[in-house]
């Protein structure tokens, strides 16, 4: 953020720079750790954890050593969730989805460079990683990021891909900004987008974007399957019907 925006609130912003920086690791991290991670010295650390923990979003690690995120942080997910009309309108057609194919399906939100995702109804084998909510990828290499990118002009496709960090995330994720375009290019022909182990090796997902009323692309539903079970070519004429259908329904679109 420009140090010449007045309404920017720094002490917020190292609070929440704490936050992250324990999100980033499943074990419990010292009060030097935490300062180192956060980019700031140990005072400033110490004061912003012990007031987080008395709030209840950070909390003490197991024998009361190191410092955990705190449960009360789920309490604002729930809020998100349950004050999102499109999480609550995707509910039962995912639901329904799931039940059909039997395949995990998930909606994600769009977020410039990433998605993430908001449900996830999952099948009877998962990553457990893939199972959560909150799970961020890159725009560039998910199905329902290049789903969403399908509908936006060339210049915003463009600026999308020079401002990410084009890592790859498998051995097949696709980085080459050519490559990504054509993609792009070939979800706008089907209206949907396909993606085979680019960000979960054995994985195969399909993404369809969902359009507000103004047809502007704010999310996807994927359906993922297994490649050991699919071909891209079985997958795709049996689920991607079903994707298009319910991210229509989803939709507020004049399409």
């Amino acid at each position: 953020m420009p140090p010449t925006d007045n309404l920017f609130v720094q002490s917020i912003a190292k609070a929440m720079a704490v936050l992250e920086a324990l999100g980033s690791r499943q074990e419990p991290l010292s009060l030097n750790e935490l300062a180192e991670r956060a980019d700031m010295d140990r005072s400033t650390a110490q004061r912003i954890a012990h007031t987080l923990t008395l709030l209840g979003y950070l909390e003490k690690g197991p024998n009361g050593r190191g410092i955990v995120l705190g449960k009360k942080l789920l309490d604002r997910t729930f809020d998100f969730l349950n004050t999102t009309p499109l999480v609550e309108r995707a509910t039962p057609i995912l639901a329904d989805l799931q039940r059909e194919t039997g395949e995990r399906v998930d909606l994600s939100l769009f977020d410039d460079l990433s998605i993430i995702y908001a449900l996830r109804r999952q099948s009877k084998r998962e990553t457990f990683f893939a199972t959560l909510v909150g799970r961020r990828i890159p725009t560039y290499c998910s199905s329902g990021g290049r789903a969403v990118m399908s509908f936006l002009a060339d210049e915003r496709v463009d600026d999308i891909l020079d401002r990410s960090d084009l890592v790859a995330i498998t051995p097949k994720t696709v980085t080459d900004k050519k490559a990504i375009k054509q993609k792009v290019a070939e979800a706008r022909q089907l209206n949907y987008s396909l993606c085979l182990e680019e960000s979960i090796l054995g994985e195969i997902a399909l993404g369809c974007a969902i359009l507000d009323a103004d047809d502007v692309p704010i999310a996807a539903v994927h359906i993922a399957g297994s490649c050991s079970e699919w071909t891209a070519d079985s997958f795709t004429q049996r689920f991607a019907p079903l994707a298009i259908e319910a991210a229509r329904a989803l939709g507020r679109s004049r399409r």
